[in-house]
């Protein structure tokens, strides 16, 4: 039997069902090997030797693999065809050693290479026979069949790049990172390529807080004409002279133009037309992927790059990590076929329309992101992708893919220019979609507005009269340029050759999960922590966060993929400098202390600022005194909840609540903490209860059930009877109010009540027509609002440790 390994458990499973009883097909489940956590891993004396090691997760898979290994006539490594899947490839060979001896009654591995591999003399003992590489840009059976006729040994020059981006990766991130431990706080990280996205954001974020808005104002007008809509112009010249766009600076001076503009009469004063053309974008690329899932489904880069990487997995669409926007001759012929049948002959090309990438270092070999079958454009017939996510992906990657080679849209574009000649004009413009071409399939979406929307114009013909319908002067501010959101931050990274395909997402993922900057409303914000790091990098390691230089490594990552330098080199010609200035920093730079206005209570003496998980805090500035206070800000905020929440009580031991900070927010702790860990949140209170808890406590009562909670012995009134409260559902804009104790009372109300009148009756409403979403969610072992409260069937709190 021939044993074939890839990386996930999906694409074996997918791969496994074109292949008969002779292949038997696992998964590896990613990385088997990698440098330890707990040291460098990395011997720099010796030409950056990296010492590999099995974690402990992946010993059993290891174990797993080498005796199927052991016992296959053949071992092909089928691993995704970019340089990390090369690199797995290789690791697997290294692991399951299949480079010590081609005899199958003799193949012994080394568990764990704890001295580090020379990758070109190892593969000296690879079998080209027992041992094989394969690769593929989709997984269809074509393509599989295709791939095990034409095996490769593994492209070792693909692995110097790869292991070079890792050792690089690795000696700044622990090297530097216990720097800024030193120098800001303890758990701070620093990274080659997150630095440089951070400083990115920190810059724009700057730019904008020293923008300084600039008031300009407009004129617009509406002119008519017998038997047609009016339609919309804007004043471009007055008194012969033309109106740059901030021409108009205040609201008196857009007054008096205004009213000189109504003098007519005003007429057509020249008409041109012209017809143009539109071609489509091109198919895509990781990076425009990325930015149009952004943009057109509001998938986060992460969230678009995990769906993709499913599609593919299961043969629904080639490999997601790309920069080549070249398509298959296979995938062009049935384009053709698929546009001709779905919209006609007239949208068809006579030839394929053919795309050049822009972006830095592609690697024209791959090919694009596609469907693998074409033809499939309603459906994904696939067996776990009937998501909605999914669909609207594979969607979204057929209609770019279909309209790439389809016919361009030709429009006529008229312009017009109205007015008193001699005197004053407006300008209208408008579009008449003569072909629409590719539009009819798809329109690549945009990252800002248009600053104006052409519409549809009547027939003018110059001389004609026009009556003026309205003339208004409009005010507007100059905007500071927008913050980045994924797309604009992909194809910012893309446009300066940071990074490549398959770092886009993680490097966002990172910069977010180490707080350096947090996502509000899809936009990229820097935090203090963020900042505070970025300057200290930009000032004493400028190379680190520098644009240019990191994509200068990027371009040497190119040539060492290539052979055309070896991967050493460009780690020694780093490393040496950066090795110096570090040693040079850790001398020279003083830990970084603000001081503050605020009065120890402990020493007298101003508080310190510093940085701690949950952001700034003061601090004594004695370091033996452990006494800390919140920011001013941070306590006003404390001070405002706590009075919002002092009749609170705790759920388990019924005594006072008290206000705490946690990694997700403000909430309430029990103040016996940590005898006692009762937690509950901060809620927008109604000041009603619940009506439906109160209607069970009172058949309880009836009924002879005891209303005390023998674990908490707090009163079922106030622990079981819950508060109707504000919340917001996941995507919904308007709120909602509802019960505390969700899910074991389900009552809902869409409007505020304002009064108890309002509240029974809106509980009357729901129990006449229980919403669909409302059904009660029973946890094990839980308690319903539909069952009496009892000891047995009370439901016990979550263990919450102190955040």
């Amino acid at each position: 039997m021939e044993l074939i390994i890839v990386e996930s458990p999906t694409k074996a499973k997918t791969i496994s069902r074109f292949l008969g009883a002779t292949y038997r097909v696992t998964s590896s489940y990613g990385h088997i090997r990698d440098l330890p956590k707990s040291k460098l891993g990395i011997d720099v004396a010796t030409h950056f030797t990296p010492t590999y090691i099995i974690p402990p997760k992946a010993k059993e898979v290891v174990a797993s693999l080498k005796k199927e290994a052991h016992a296959a006539s053949r071992v092909i490594l089928a691993t995704d065809e970019d340089r990390e899947g090369e690199a797995i490839a290789w690791h697997l060979v290294q692991a399951l050693g299949l480079n010590h001896n081609a005899n199958a009654t003799n193949r012994k591995a080394n568990a764990t290479n704890e001295k580090g591999d020379s990758l070109h003399a190892d593969n000296a003992f690879v079998d080209s026979h027992y041992v094989q590489r394969i690769v593929f840009h989709e997984i269809t059976k074509g393509a599989i069949e295709e791939a095990l006729r034409n095996p490769r040994a593994i492209d070792l020059k693909l692995v110097d790049a790869q292991q070079a981006r890792r050792v690089l990766d690795r000696l700044v991130g622990y090297e530097l990172s216990p720097f800024l431990w030193r120098k800001i706080r303890y758990g701070l990280s620093a990274g080659r390529v997150q630095s440089v996205a951070v400083r990115l954001i920190v810059e724009r974020e700057r730019e904008i807080q020293k923008f300084a808005r600039e008031e300009y104002w407009t004129i617009e007008a509406e002119f008519g004409k017998r038997g047609v809509k009016p339609f919309p112009a804007r004043l471009v010249s007055f008194k012969n002279t033309a109106l740059p766009k901030m021409g108009i600076r205040n609201e008196a001076q857009a007054r008096r133009i205004a009213e000189e503009a109504r003098e007519g009469p005003h007429r057509v004063l020249s008409v041109t037309k012209k017809d143009i053309s539109r071609n489509p974008a091109a198919p895509f690329t990781t990076s425009t992927f990325q930015q149009e899932a952004s943009r057109k489904l509001g998938f986060s880069a992460k969230q678009t790059m995990t769906i993709a990487q499913r599609l593919y997995e299961e043969g629904a669409i080639t490999y997601m990590r790309t920069d080549s926007v070249n398509l298959a001759e296979s995938a062009l012929t049935q384009a053709k076929k698929v546009i001709g049948e779905e919209f006609g002959a007239s949208y068809t090309l006579p030839e394929p329309r053919r795309y050049a990438t822009k972006s830095k270092g592609a690697q024209e070999a791959h090919e694009a992101i596609r469907p693998t079958d074409i033809s499939k454009f309603r459906y994904i017939d696939i067996s776990s992708s009937h998501d909605r996510g999914a669909q609207r992906l594979y969607d979204l990657i057929w209609k770019r893919t279909i309209a790439s080679q389809m016919q361009s849209a030709r429009f006529e574009q008229t312009s017009a220019d109205l007015g008193l000649e001699g005197h004053h004009s407006f300008r209208a413009s408008g579009q008449v979609v003569k072909f629409d071409g590719f539009i009819r399939a798809y329109t690549e979406g945009r990252d800002e507005p248009e600053e104006e929307i052409e519409g549809v114009l009547p027939e003018l013909r110059e001389g004609d009269a026009l009556a003026l319908a309205s003339i208004e002067p409009r005010q507007h501010f100059t905007e500071p340029p927008p913050r980045y959101t994924d797309a604009t931050l992909v194809k910012a990274l893309e446009a300066e050759g940071i990074g490549r395909p398959s770092t886009y997402a993680p490097t966002l993922t990172t910069i977010q999960d180490r707080g350096y900057v947090e996502k509000k409303e899809k936009a990229y914000f820097p935090t203090d922590i963020g900042m505070l790091v970025n300057d200290l990098l930009v000032e004493h390691f400028p190379e680190i966060v520098d644009v240019h230089f990191t994509s200068h490594i990027e371009e040497e990552l190119d040539d060492i993929a290539e052979g055309k330098i070896p991967w050493e080199k460009v780690c020694e010609e780093f490393y040496t400098p950066f090795k110096k200035r570090l040693t040079e920093k850790e001398e020279t730079v003083l830990k970084q202390v603000e001081v503050s206005d605020t009065p120890c209570p402990h020493c007298g003496k101003p508080m310190l600022i510093k940085f701690g998980r949950m952001g700034k805090f003061l601090a004594c500035p004695e370091p033996e005194s452990k006494v800390t206070l919140p920011m001013p800000e941070e306590a006003a905020k404390i001070k405002e909840l706590e009075e919002k929440t002092k009749d609170e009580r705790c759920p388990l031991c019924g005594k006072e609540m008290q206000v705490k900070r946690g990694r997700f927010g403000f909430f309430l702790g029990c103040v016996d903490y940590p005898k006692c860990k009762g937690v509950a949140k901060i809620w927008n209170k109604t000041g009603f209860k619940c009506p439906r808890c109160q209607e069970q406590a009172t058949r309880n009562k009836e009924q002879g059930i005891k209303e005390t909670n023998p674990m908490s012995h707090v009163p079922v009134s106030m622990s079981l009877i819950g508060d109707i409260v504000e919340k917001k559902g996941r995507g919904r804009r308007v709120p909602f109010y509802a019960c505390t104790r969700y899910p074991d009372c389900t009552f809902i109300m869409n409007k505020k009540p304002e009064s108890q009148a309002e509240l029974d009756a809106g509980f009357e409403a729901w129990k006449n027509k229980p919403p669909a979403t409302a059904k009660p969610v029973r946890p094990k072992g839980g308690v319903s609002a539909d069952k009496p409260i009892s000891p047995k069937t009370e439901r016990k709190p979550r263990k919450k440790t102190e955040a």
